[in-house]
């Protein structure tokens, strides 16, 4: 497998003295994923829990609905032309193969239709979509009774930075984290974009036959963006919540998804953009 870091040659500057030094990178590799073989979305991502990000990928692409749609995650044995990439060919280690349980070969015809054969970058998280109709959605609002109270809230920023090993030894990946209502860290991912790391996390649970996800809570190290909130919606999770800002259209969707979107949690402050109501105090 591919590391998630990798070390590199650096000239590091420091006022007006420069050495030759090295430093630690963290990894960007294209993840090819297929559907019965056949190319469907190129994902440029860290390497890990690759089986967890197609699932919780394929989740979001509505390509998966529950554990039950899922035969076999399993990765290539044989490699092969990068889809739209500059590499001529692609490690076996960098495509997994996704076989559907419950797929005729026409409603396959029919997803591998509805998206272009892109490659997203790690920051694009809606990539592919052939039109902006595509990305609305029939789910219905998430209903949830259960409260968290403010402390606890608070405290899932630290909690989920504690869990970032790769982080700490570049710096340069975002983390996800699924949390209980007591505060407990049940899973976490990183990576190089956002968006994947909320993928591996649901992924995760999705394989696991767990969704949905109306006990948790999720917690990102960025921004918060809609196809975040989309994601959460997807999944069943009630709050999302963010060290930094969410995005206008994620506001929009947190508030007809019944999804309470907290911001900004930084020390004991935090701003709550759509259903305030499920936190206590």
């Amino acid at each position: 497998m591919v590391d998630e870091f990798r070390t590199v040659d650096i000239t590091r500057v420091r006022g007006a003295s420069r050495a030759v030094d090295v430093d630690r990178a963290a990894t960007e590799e294209p993840l090819e994923v297929r559907l019965h073989g056949r190319p469907f979305a190129v994902i440029m991502r860290t390497p890990g829990a690759d089986r967890e990000l197609a699932a919780g990928f394929l989740l979001s692409e509505r390509v998966l609905h529950s554990a039950d749609d899922l035969g076999a995650i399993e990765y290539c044995a044989e490699p092969g032309p990068v889809q739209g990439g500059r590499h001529p060919h692609t490690p076996a280690e960098n495509i997994v193969n996704v076989t559907l349980a419950n797929g005729s070969a026409d409603s396959l015809d029919r997803l591998l239709a509805d998206r272009r054969q892109v490659m997203g970058n790690s920051s694009c998280g809606l990539c592919g979509r052939l039109t902006i109709e595509s990305l609305r959605t029939d789910e219905a609002p998430i209903a949830c009774a259960w409260t968290i109270d403010r402390a606890t809230l608070s405290s899932l920023p630290d909690r989920l930075r504690q869990s970032q090993r790769v982080f700490d030894e570049t710096g340069g990946l975002h983390a996800a984290g699924l949390f209980m209502r007591d505060g407990r860290l049940e899973t976490s991912a990183e990576d190089v974009g956002r968006h994947n790391a909320v993928d591996k996390v649901i992924g995760r649970l999705l394989m696991a036959d767990r969704l949905p996800l109306s006990d948790a809570l999720l917690c990102v190290s960025g921004r918060t963006s809609f196809e975040i909130v989309q994601k959460a919606l997807f999944a069943g999770i009630p709050i999302v919540a963010s060290v930094s800002a969410p995005s206008s259209l994620a506001i929009d969707l947190a508030r007809e998804a019944g999804i309470t979107l907290v911001g900004f949690v930084r020390g004991e402050g935090f701003n709550v953009y759509a259903h305030p109501a499920r936190i206590g105090p």
